[in-house]
């Protein structure tokens, strides 16, 4: 599927009649993470504003000459069972079905792969599905990458198509960012929406989505979120918390409204991962993102506060539950150790730690599972 968009920073200057600095520097970037914006998500950005949100979510940055941090903070690698499988979770698979974005957002945690020519792609469906078939303990899968969205109708078709006669599987996630870089493509694909609508007769179908910003939040997402419920899908939405993004009360109940009001359950707001390239600017310590988060659920209803705030890391995903004094109170919400799961603990804050790993261990620590 052709997208239009820019890949260069001379395609910009030349539409946009903007002009850039550091650009040697910035083409050392994008010969190393690529750059794609689609067409229609470049003309919602300011570019002539340097602070402008949107393009500091798709904008190369020279920033990102900073190799702190990992490439691999959730334990991806360990959990693979074999290219473009893992089962990290008990009741879940993750399938990686491409390395194509419609959009290669500069805070990615896959950086490592996505935009690249990679072997952590699924080669062989049908032995992904074999494995799915023979553990009965899965109920779902998850469809990632890249982006599937990206990928031929048909493709899609023939994945959901042998998944919906798995008995144990229960529902099925994709995980795109389409309705938010490329709206179109899916309120104008009747064939995919038909895939869709045949589906959900059989099994419960979600796709999650990726909105950080209520700008991102346009008519053509609205219209795309309506094509997908209108055919059996269930929209939910997993946002990360980003520095000069949406690291304010304000940006984040806002796009939490915005998400409700045109039928978008929010679902997770997580920290953003310690990730090479990412973590020294866009991630925020967890005591400012705490507080935030919090600041921000005084201004929403039930509804737009239901998302989680967690962070997923390498042993599991971990809820940022509460603060006290110098204490943070963490939970397994999801764990690599099933046992572990609902477990609460504690560990000692410090004022610029942004991960499970930059907190100290209480000298007596208890556990406490509920």
């Amino acid at each position: 599927m052709e997208i239009p968009g820019f890949s260069s920073l001379e395609e910009i200057e030349s539409h946009f009649k903007v002009a850039f600095e550091n650009k040697d520097k910035l083409r050392q970037v994008i010969e190393k993470h690529p750059m794609f914006i689609s067409s229609y998500y470049a003309n919602l950005i300011d570019w002539h504003n340097p602070e402008d949100p949107l393009k500091r979510i798709i904008f190369p940055s020279v920033e990102e000459l900073n190799v702190s941090g990992s490439y691999d903070t959730s334990g991806e690698k360990e959990n693979t069972i074999f290219t473009g499988l893992q089962h990290k979770y008990r009741e879940t698979v993750l399938l990686l079905v491409t390395n194509r974005c419609a959009g290669y957002c500069r805070h990615c945690f896959r950086k490592r792969m996505v935009g690249i020519p990679t072997e952590e792609t699924v080669k062989i469906f049908d032995m992904a599905l074999d494995y799915i078939k023979e553990h009965k303990e899965i109920t779902n899968v998850l469809i990632s990458g890249g982006d599937p969205l990206t990928l031929p109708a048909q493709v899609i078709d023939y994945f959901l198509g042998k998944l919906s006669k798995v008995s144990h599987l229960k529902f099925v996630r994709i995980g795109s960012r389409i309705p938010v870089f490329y709206p179109a493509r899916i309120y104008e694909d009747g064939r995919l929406l038909a895939i869709f609508e045949k589906f959900s007769k059989e099994k419960a179908l979600y796709v999650v989505t990726h909105f950080n910003h209520e700008r991102e939040v346009t008519e053509e997402a609205a219209e795309a979120v309506k094509a997908l419920t209108h055919s059996g899908v269930v929209v939910s939405n997993q946002t990360v918390l980003l520095k000069s993004v949406n690291d304010s009360p304000e940006a984040i109940s806002s796009l939490m409204k915005s998400l409700v009001s045109i039928n978008v359950l929010p679902y997770y707001v997580f920290q953003c991962r310690p990730v090479k390239r990412v973590k020294s600017h866009f991630q925020v310590p967890l005591k400012v993102g705490y507080e935030v988060i919090e600041r921000a659920k005084q201004r929403l209803d039930g509804f737009g506060k239901r998302f989680k705030y967690v962070m997923s890391h390498k042993t599991g995903k971990i809820e940022i539950v509460g603060i006290i004094g110098k204490e943070i109170y963490l939970k397994y919400h999801q764990a690599k150790d099933y046992r572990k799961v609902g477990k609460l603990f504690k560990r000692i804050l410090t004022p610029d730690a942004g991960w499970l790993d930059d907190l100290k261990r209480p000298e007596k620590e208890r556990q406490f599972a509920f």
